[in-house]
């Protein structure tokens, strides 16, 4: 009862306090908020008298400019950089512009348009507070100025910019440089008010507010004035900070309407430094009353307390045994969560070369549930380990674990493994560290990374640029040396030489256009191979059978097909499925240029094209040829990157066609695959998602048996 009496008393004079602390932070707030509304509006309306004077000027000079704008060094506008007439010009107007304002008497004004479209450049400046004012800037090179010029031109008033760096201010150092902003004036000429330009004042924010800030924050902590940027985030434009003035523990923020803006004004203070706010008086009473109910209340318990003192502290013991076990044990688990759930592969030995343990990751790339036994000799054979080339066991002693084993740190130590679960091998950087495992005794921890795919992209690269290399240069060469005999010829004939002269020079003419050709084939492929592989999908249902005539056509019509290997192709029933229509058709392109082009001379290329629907859905398409055929034991490498066959390098090419049509029927979840065909060629197979896995099949449409050859 004597506790619940003093601490009434307490918390009623107490609420008291807070009442009287609120009420004195909110008229700070609205001082503070009423002063700095003030202080924009002189600027504003300095800047709309400003305006209206340049606009009253019939034939504006620089000396009129000066008159009117000379007087604002006087009036002491804390932050002002400079005031600036802007005007417009498009982009084809610049010269014309720039001439007019020369004609004006500013004979040396030089604009500097940024960029292209819509300009508006500063041709007339005063600089205010020793600062100078820069012309012939380009206001839109920044973002802000810009939106604050468009808005001030649409709305027909004054318009203030996002919070940015002034453009005068960029040449100064970081730490120089102040969050600031702009304000900018319409000017209209004449009765028919036609537009001149704007009246642009630079603001510096901390040099603006900071001094009028000083002088409404006594007894405020921190006072902080905040504008939107040109990303819409809130940034300080101008603070003040008194850390003698104690902890903030009043804030108030209050938002003050700027032009076509809001700013905010955050305000803070320490309660116990406002008159009446923080008097101590509650706390004297409460603790008044407190010690007395406390005393008496400590002299009854010390007596009857004794014994069930010493059982809570024997249970509070207890307590803190068990907390700590539970807190060790959760630790534990987390870091077997940690350690479960990286990508990345983790491994400890012991001193005696055993695994103490591995993660998931790392079971699964060394491909083997099991640890190895008999220490760190059974580890090559166990997980089939090698050099980077594949081939050469790799030495125990040279191990990453084992030499982190005797004290020596290892870095990205490259190796590869192949077993039963990788029989084609994984590549994996392994760096290495000795550890403390537990009673001094010496271990290692190693870390392995999966760089598989990284190393094929090296390889892949190497590829490409030794391809680039050889098939650019070759044409390159080719297209310079024809192009000077060109050019030697037509000399000759210039000076009168006879048609055997201009026969050469017809002919070193072809070579030079076969030459291009060849160039813009492999660049043209070489897009194709970054798009199968880049291109946003858009799969859509289609018509399988009409994507294929659309192709055969193309190919059979070509006029460099003669009658007599005009190509023979039959289509049969093809059904419906769902793939990206413009990819497709390059896979179905490719495949059957292939096929005509690798098909022997003087024999017409023969293909079939078909397709059958699986259980589940998808369409397996089959394209066969009666071409050469590809070499028994390179049907799966012809699918790699710049690689072609033996037997076909005497045929144009880069090597990436095949290349193209893999990556493009695995994005699209498919697989494709080349074998010989029974007749003589080669047949291959693709497999795509069907009409059937999404819905009813369509209506087929009918039937053509084949193309005509002729």
């Amino acid at each position: 009862m004597g506790c619940t009496l003093a601490l009434g008393v307490g918390a009623v004079l107490r609420r008291n306090e807070l009442a009287a602390g609120d009420a004195q932070m909110d008229r700070r707030s609205t001082a503070a908020a009423t002063a700095v509304k003030i202080e924009t509006h002189r600027y504003i309306d300095t800047l709309r008298n400003v305006a209206a004077a340049v606009g009253a000027q019939q034939d504006l000079t620089a000396a009129d400019f000066a008159a009117i704008t000379t007087p604002l060094r006087a009036m002491a506008l804390a932050g002002a950089t400079s005031v600036t007439l802007v005007v417009p010009a498009g982009n084809r107007e610049v010269a014309r512009v720039q001439q007019s304002w020369r004609d004006r008497g500013l004979t040396g004004l030089v604009l500097r348009p940024h960029g292209s479209g819509d300009h508006a450049f500063s041709v007339l400046g005063t600089g205010l507070n020793a600062t100078s004012s820069t012309v012939g800037l380009d206001m839109m090179q920044a973002a802000a100025p810009a939106a604050a010029l468009a808005e001030a031109r649409r709305s027909r008033q004054i318009a203030v910019s996002d919070t940015y760096h002034l453009i005068i201010d960029r040449s100064l150092p970081p730490e120089r440089r102040q969050n600031s902003f702009a304000l900018a004036a319409p000017v209209y000429q004449g009765a028919e008010q036609s537009f001149l330009g704007w009246m642009l004042l630079g603001v510096r924010g901390q040099d603006f507010m900071g001094a009028m800030l000083t002088a409404v924050g006594p007894g405020l902590r921190d006072l902080t004035l905040e504008a939107d940027d040109a990303d819409g985030l809130l940034v300080t434009m101008a603070s003040v900070h008194h850390p003698e003035a104690g902890s903030a523990d009043l804030r108030r923020t209050v938002e003050i309407p700027v032009a076509n803006s809001t700013w905010a004004l955050r305000l803070s203070a320490d309660r116990r430094t406002l008159p009446g706010a923080d008097t101590g008086q509650p706390l004297t009473v409460a603790a008044g009353g407190l010690v007395v109910t406390l005393l008496l209340t400590s002299l009854i318990w010390v007596l009857v307390t004794g014994r069930q003192r010493a059982r809570s502290r024997v249970h509070a013991a207890t307590s803190k045994l068990a907390a700590e076990q539970t807190a060790a044990s959760r630790q534990a688990g987390l870091l077997r969560a940690v350690l479960d759930s990286i990508s990345d592969g983790v491994g400890v030995i012991g001193p005696d070369g055993n695994f103490l343990l591995h993660n998931p990751a790392a079971r699964g790339l060394l491909g083997q549930e099991e640890d190895a036994v008999g220490g760190t000799d059974s580890w090559q054979q166990h997980f089939g380990l090698y050099r980077a080339d594949g081939v050469t066991a790799f030495p125990v002693e040279e191990m990453p674990l084992v030499r982190a084993l005797g004290g020596e740190s290892v870095d990205h130590v490259e190796m590869v493994v192949r077993n039963n679960t990788h029989p084609d091998g994984r590549v994996l950087s392994v760096s290495a560290r000795p550890v403390d495992t537990s009673g001094g005794l010496r271990g290692a921890v190693a870390v392995f990374h999966d760089i598989t795919d990284r190393k094929r992209v090296e390889t892949e690269l190497r590829g490409f640029a030794g391809v680039v290399a050889h098939d650019l240069k070759a044409p390159l060469t080719l297209v310079s040396a024809y192009g000077e005999l060109v050019t030697e010829a037509l000399d000759d004939l210039a000076a009168g030489a006879g048609a055997p002269t201009l026969e050469q020079a017809r002919k070193g003419t072809a070579k030079v256009l076969h030459g291009a050709a060849r160039m813009q084939r492999l660049i043209t492929e070489l897009l194709d191979y970054t798009a199968a592989r880049d291109a946003t999908l858009r799969v859509e249902r289609l018509s399988m059978r009409a994507l294929v005539d659309d192709v055969v056509v193309t190919r059979t019509d070509a006029p460099d097909h003669q009658a007599v290997s005009r190509p023979d192709v039959f289509v049969g029933p093809l059904p419906d499925v769902y793939a990206d229509p413009v990819l497709l058709r390059q896979v179905i392109d490719n495949l059957v240029g292939n096929a005509i082009k690798y098909t022997p001379p003087g024999q017409p290329p023969r293909i079939d094209i078909t397709a059958r629907t699986d259980e589940d859905g998808g369409v397996r398409v089959r394209i066969a040829d009666r071409g050469i055929g590809i070499p028994d034991g390179e049907h799966a490498a012809v699918f790699d990157s710049f690689h072609r066959a033996s037997n076909g390098t005497a045929h144009p090419g880069t090597g990436l066609g095949l290349a193209i049509c893999r990556r493009i029927v695995e994005r699209h979840g498919g697989h494709i695959d080349a074998g010989p065909n029974p007749g003589g060629g080669t047949i291959f197979a693709f497999t795509l998602p069907g009409s059937v896995a999404y819905g009813p099949e369509p209506v087929e449409a009918p039937v053509l048996d084949a193309v005509p050859a002729s």
